[in-house]
């Protein structure tokens, strides 16, 4: 794929290659569907405790995952995912929430982020946009969920407003990659999800009506504009060509299958 970010490797997980030449000890990364212990209709390497897969197979896959990447699951951290736009600083204190049990993950939060070494944090997709946030000279990495919900709701620019506000980062500092979520034109959405884009961004709108009340939406570029509205430049994000649902074989998605899996993003400093 020409000019991917996102770079299959041996071991069926993408690797998040611009953050990986910023710092090639950085532990990120996008899991697939591929290798893993699950059955129909979540085969095979589902990651999500709350689709109705068994739980077993899930922990033993978020296991196989853990020695991958060699970051216990102990201490990993998982949000509830409620499609908000609540962002939570979160510590070694935080970890093993949600790597368990779903009651366990951060309530009432789609974004997470640390400063602290050895803490992984995860997020759970199916057509969603997973956010990546790494500032290098700081220290300090992010995740946030965007499905369209969160992305009117700014989730990315929230991210970008706690780093520079609250632990004084500066904009020249941030890098975000945009992962692999669904593409434009498998992407239909109505009147209600349109004016609600059109209330966050004077930008270009990155949709294409279609029909009366039907639209294909790119929730890609959208994340990226807004992202651009905070001050952050282009060069400085990085975004996937990956469509969770035309590529099959990589992936679950919940357009295509409704009852299905659910992939990981992952970052974490060691």
């Amino acid at each position: 794929m020409i000019n991917e970010t996102f770079v299959l490797n041996k071991l069926d997980n993408l690797s998040v290659e611009p953050f990986k030449k910023l710092n090639e000890r950085l532990i990120v990364g996008f899991s697939t569907r591929k290798n893993g212990y699950s059955m129909n209709p979540y085969h095979s390497f589902n990651l999500g405790l709350h689709v109705d897969d068994d739980s077993q197979h899930v922990i033993s896959n978020r296991k196989k995952l853990a020695d991958t990447i060699q970051i216990p699951l102990e201490k990993w951290v998982f949000s509830e995912q409620v499609h908000g736009n609540l962002i939570k600083k979160v510590s070694k204190e935080d970890c093993g929430a949600g790597a368990l049990e779903v009651s366990t993950a951060i309530r009432d939060t789609d974004g997470l982020y640390t400063k602290d070494k050895h803490v992984l944090l995860a997020s759970l997709y199916a057509d969603c946009v997973p956010l990546y946030f790494y500032a290098p000279t700081y220290n300090i990495v992010g995740l946030a969920h965007a499905g369209w919900k969160g992305t009117v709701g700014q989730i990315g620019a929230n991210m970008v407003k706690r780093w520079t506000e609250e632990e004084q980062v500066p904009l020249e500092a941030i890098y975000v990659a945009i992962g692999p979520s669904i593409s434009m034109p498998c992407y239909e959405v109505d009147d209600h999800v349109i004016n609600q884009v059109k209330k966050v961004t004077a930008n270009k709108l990155p949709y294409e009506e279609i029909k009366p009340n039907k639209y294909l939406l790119n929730l890609k570029e959208l994340n990226k504009q807004l992202l651009l509205n905070t001050g952050i430049k282009e060069e400085q994000i990085f975004v996937s060509n990956y469509c969770t649902y035309k590529e099959t074989e990589l992936f679950f998605s919940y357009r295509r299958e409704q009852k299905t899996g659910r992939m990981m993003s992952f970052i974490g400093m060691v």
